[in-house]
């Protein structure tokens, strides 16, 4: 198994409407999942890296509602601004600040949660050419709302899926 990749690395899926609605359940179920994965794991556990070099268990549940916040305000940029070029933020960095390499994981599940229900809400009241409007990220090039929406959603799969293999790996039940 590809510690890094658990699921594969993203690849954009064709922007269809089936497509869509797919991502905006998986975004939505992705929380739900997320919490089941840390359930029951000792502080010890939630500090255990994933792979070697990896993050912990708990910077992993901390570093999905930064990177999904960054997310939110970016695809609002994109539907109000024309094709703006948005800031990137040095997560690794922001993984090792003190509050996500300490602190509990119970307001970051709150916090993705209202994240995931505001972009639900945002996403459902979309036109078609709403889902084309792009933002231009520094490193990536650009990305239109719906490649975002697909991104989001594999993004919490793919690190839920570093804990559930972790799990797996280490024998927790």
């Amino acid at each position: 198994m590809d510690l890094q990749y658990p699921i594969g690395p993203f690849k954009p899926p064709p922007a269809t409407a089936a497509t869509r609605r797919n991502n905006l359940q998986e975004l939505a179920a992705g929380v739900t999942l997320l919490r089941q994965a840390v359930k029951g794991l000792t502080p010890v556990q939630l500090d255990t890296s994933y792979r070697p070099g990896g993050w912990t268990v708990r910077q992993v549940v901390h570093h999905l509602p930064d990177s999904h916040m960054n997310g939110y305000i970016r695809i609002r940029m994109a539907l109000t601004e024309d094709k703006p070029t948005i800031k990137t933020y040095e997560e690794a960095r922001w993984a090792e600040l003190e509050d996500a390499r300490r602190g509990g994981v119970d307001v970051s599940f709150k916090l993705l949660d209202a994240i995931h229900i505001r972009l639900g809400a945002l996403f459902r009241t979309l036109t078609p050419d709403d889902w084309k409007r792009a933002y231009i990220h520094p490193e990536n090039g650009r990305m239109t709302v719906d490649h975002a929406l697909a991104n989001y959603a594999w993004h919490t799969k793919h690190h839920t899926a570093h804990i559930t293999s972790l799990r797996e790996r280490m024998n927790w039940a």
